[in-house]
């Protein structure tokens, strides 16, 4: 599909990217020029107020260096961006630049060509500058990128409250199941729950789940991609979340990210399990609880097991229907100018994190009252994550999995997780039954 923006594809994040006018047949044109005026739909999952007036701040700074250019943000949902972009998808009414889904979405969108390589753009942006294999994730079979981070999230820590710890006599941070639950058990009490875990049929119950299963020490994919979810280590996932559910609220029957976050910060839940995005909302909503508040990685089956931490690589990619490619490529690399990317970051600070070495160190993004206050946390967080891994790259010796979005999205590990823990069925029927979906998945 040709493009509708003409223009030199050479503005870096410090206003002068250079070595792409080769993507476009007019590279001749200056790079204010346009043939005709653009609009670039930008969407994104992520739209808090702070967010969304960063994004404004970001907006404004390239439409004003891009006379003819405008840039309209329309807000997704976690939960909802599926069929929103399935429906664009088949429509060809796509966003042109789309920000904040996981790695493995966009694998799988890119393997049916819907996708437009992003090698250029990374290039644009400095592939130097990222952290070394920060883009190993967005590596697609053919070779090609398929995308890029637009920040690290380290989405399942631990979240602990020091004051109800020491009020319950636990003396350290859980590392293991066992320790998990006795703290959880000590804690609850008065109103306040043990755990939020999610139960519902969503996303979250998924992903969670399969870290769980990793924290178990197995794996829902062999390195060779077969499936490998009907294990032993699986079993015990499903009895340890099992168990937990009396240590959690009634209403973890639908929990989604949303009620799960809410239920610590509100100060309902002893522990929490979530992003960074915890601190800056403990803060503003729930300030007497702020400097109680720490993390950890989340514990596991027996501390013979490694930590395993749920990255979903936020993404930025451009579809491959987008009918303004060139302005697109140029806005993507612009969003990694430094002081509209901190300011970005800060919007929610320590729950997106930088995937460039320049921006950890820039004086401007470290002078944040909520990175600063909870140096270590965010210092852990970013450890964490930066060594992290999902469905579509579950470990470094495993193949990108161009599957493990329309896994997720299949909803087939959230409804194992309900036929056993909630329901009651058998545990060997549904492991059988779980595979052979997945299966299925992986051959359609």
């Amino acid at each position: 599909m040709s493009n509708s923006g003409n223009g030199i594809f050479n503005v870096t994040r410090r206003g002068a990217i250079k070595g792409l006018a080769a993507s476009t047949l007019l590279s001749t044109l200056p790079v204010r020029a346009w043939a005709e005026d653009v609009t670039l739909r930008w969407w994104s999952p992520q739209g808090s107020p702070d967010q969304v007036a960063a994004y404004k701040f970001q907006i404004e700074q390239f439409e004003a260096m891009h006379p003819g250019v405008k840039v309209v943000f329309e807000t997704t949902s976690d939960e909802g961006y599926a069929p929103q972009l399935a429906a664009a998808f088949s429509s060809g009414e796509v966003p042109d630049v789309v920000t904040h889904l996981p790695s493995f979405s966009v694998a799988s969108y890119y393997a049916n060509g819907l996708v437009e390589p992003f090698d250029d753009v990374i290039e644009a942006i400095g592939a130097s500058d990222y952290y070394p294999g920060a883009n190993d994730v967005f590596k697609a079979a053919d070779g090609k990128y398929f995308g890029t981070g637009i920040g690290n999230t380290a989405a399942n820590m631990l979240w602990l409250r020091k004051d109800l710890m020491q009020a319950a006599g636990v003396d350290k941070a859980p590392e293991t199941w066992d320790e998990l639950r006795a703290a959880c058990q000590a804690m609850q009490g008065g109103g306040v729950y043990g755990a939020p875990l999610p139960y519902g049929r969503n996303s979250m119950t998924s992903l969670i789940f399969i870290g769980v299963i990793h924290q178990a020490g197995g794996q829902v994919f062999t390195p060779d991609l077969e499936v490998d979810i009907d294990s032993e280590a699986t079993r015990a996932a499903l009895d340890f979340y099992g168990s937990m559910r009396e240590l959690c609220p009634p209403g973890a029957t639908n929990y989604s990210w949303g009620e799960s976050l809410t239920a610590f910060v509100s100060g309902a839940s002893a522990t929490g399990i979530y992003a960074g995005r915890v601190l800056a909302n403990v803060n503003a909503q729930n300030p007497d609880i702020a400097d109680s508040v720490t993390c950890a990685t989340y514990p596991r089956i027996s501390t013979d097991v490694a930590p395993w931490t749920f990255n979903d690589f936020p993404s930025v990619f451009i579809p491959a229907q987008s009918k303004n490619k060139d302005a697109a490529k140029m806005f993507a690399a612009f969003l990694f100018n430094p002081e509209g990317y901190i300011k970005q970051l800060h919007a929610a600070p320590g729950h997106v994190l930088p995937v460039l070495k320049s921006i950890s160190t820039n004086p401007m993004y470290l002078d944040n009252p909520i990175i600063k206050k909870y140096e270590a946390e965010v210092d852990l967080m970013a450890s964490a994550s930066a060594g992290g891994y999902n469905l579509g790259y579950e470990s470094s010796a495993h193949k990108s999995n161009e599957k493990g979005g329309e896994v997720v999205g299949s909803g087939v590990i959230a409804d194992l997780v309900q036929r056993v823990v909630l329901n009651g069925e058998n545990v060997d029927t549904v492991l059988s039954e779980t595979s052979q979906s997945i299966e299925a998945i992986m051959k359609g």
